[in-house]
């Protein structure tokens, strides 16, 4: 064999041997081994656990969330008579009646839509919604995630907490939302949201808790919503939010318009309170102070001699009220409601209002940089009494 065709043969062996080793190490590099992970498998516990979270809260849920249609009826207001002058000029009046309607004649009516969510909250047909859903309404339909539609009528309202109950006939037992327990949540726990906003029903948008205990919203008398980001828009008021357990831990009821991903839900516990007499009664009874309150700033907390700015300061009390009756001034700043140490000016009004009508509290006060306690009887809220906080802002 020619030495040069030796050389060749080497050669190509050579390239042989490089290529096929290539390929054996490419083998034993990318096989997995036994027990790894596959790519593109599933790990438990991980994103694909939390979507499935998702889901089942969704499937849970969404049944007991209700549309709810409102109709307002406007009439339009007609002049009493032909105006001026010319009341006797029949080419005038022709012409008045012309654009205003006939004398005598029904004037014409216009119904004005409406839209909401809700939760069904009892197997008789007992729907949670906002007040300000339901507000005028002269109508009011019920239709659940299966398209039934049901008249549905307000049992009760209560404009404090911007909540209403309304019911429903229903024809077969209806899937009815558990209610949680709001006073256990954390910042940053999910929050799944479920309504109807701009009438696309069944809709589920998720976020976070973003805060609890807010108030000075500007919405209700009585605020301490939960915040979400949670997408919430015009028709998901009066729907659920609810956490990963699928409980129900808020209503919705308002967003920041001028903001994005801020949201407000009114906390469960606080619809438990009132949930049995709007059912019941139709409207809810509460407990009164008789007093006035603002929040405790940095310089009245300097000039009264405080510790820090917790409690709620006194600046007016109702002539013949129990606090009055008790002996409270204004500056009194009062720190404890029956053994509860008090925020704030909010926290109190809350206090105040939850607790039995005819029940004696003791309050813990500060009056002249001395604490001192003052029994005061709590009497029934009247409907329209001394404002209890400083004006509120608008609502947004």
């Amino acid at each position: 064999m020619p030495p040069r065709t030796a050389r060749a043969l080497l050669l190509l062996s050579a390239a042989f041997a490089l290529f096929g080793g290539g390929f054996w190490l490419h083998a034993v590099l990318l096989t997995p081994r036994a027990g790894s992970p596959t790519p593109g498998a599933r790990a438990p516990g991980g994103a694909e656990a939390l979507q499935s979270a998702f889901v089942a809260v969704a499937d849970h849920v969404r049944p007991a969330v209700v549309h709810i249609g409102t109709i307002q009826v406007a009439r339009p207001r007609r002049p009493p008579a032909v105006p001026g002058p010319f009341a006797d000029d029949p080419a005038f009046k022709d012409f008045f009646d012309q654009f205003f309607g006939r004398r005598g004649a029904r004037p014409e009516e216009f119904h004005r839509p409406g839209l909401g969510s809700g939760v069904i909250i009892d197997r008789r047909g007992y729907v949670l919604t906002n007040h300000h859903v339901v507000r005028g309404a002269d109508g009011v339909t019920v239709r659940l995630s299966s398209k039934q539609e049901f008249r549905g009528r307000i049992v009760g309202t209560d404009t404090k907490t911007d909540l209403a109950v309304i019911r429903f006939e229903p024809t077969a037992a209806p899937t009815v939302a558990t209610l949680g327990d709001s006073d256990a949540l954390r910042v940053g726990e999910w929050a799944i949201a479920i309504g109807n906003p701009f009438g696309l029903d069944q809709t589920v948008t998720v976020g976070v808790v973003s805060a609890t205990g807010r108030s000075d919203v500007g919405i209700a008398t009585y605020e301490n919503f939960i915040q979400t980001d949670a997408s919430i828009n015009p028709g998901n008021s009066g729907g659920p939010l609810v956490n990963l357990r699928g409980e129900v831990i808020g209503i919705n009821t308002a967003i920041v318009a001028t903001g994005q991903g801020i949201g407000f839900a009114i906390p469960v516990n606080m619809v438990k309170r009132v949930l049995a007499q709007l059912i019941d009664r139709g409207k809810v009874t509460r407990g009164w102070l008789g007093i006035a309150m603002e929040p405790l700033t940095p310089e009245l907390v300097q000039s009264l001699g405080l510790a820090d700015a917790r409690g709620a300061l006194v600046t007016r009390v109702e002539r013949g009220g129990p606090a009055a009756a008790a002996g409270l001034q204004p500056s009194d700043v009062v720190v404890t409601f029956d053994g509860t140490p008090v925020g704030d000016y909010r926290h109190l009004q809350r206090l105040s209002a939850e607790a039995d009508v005819g029940k004696r509290v003791t309050l813990e006060i500060v009056r002249k940089r001395e604490r001192r306690t003052v029994a005061v009887t709590v009497a029934e809220a009247p409907d329209r009494g001394l404002p209890e906080g400083p004006p509120a802002r608008r609502p947004r």
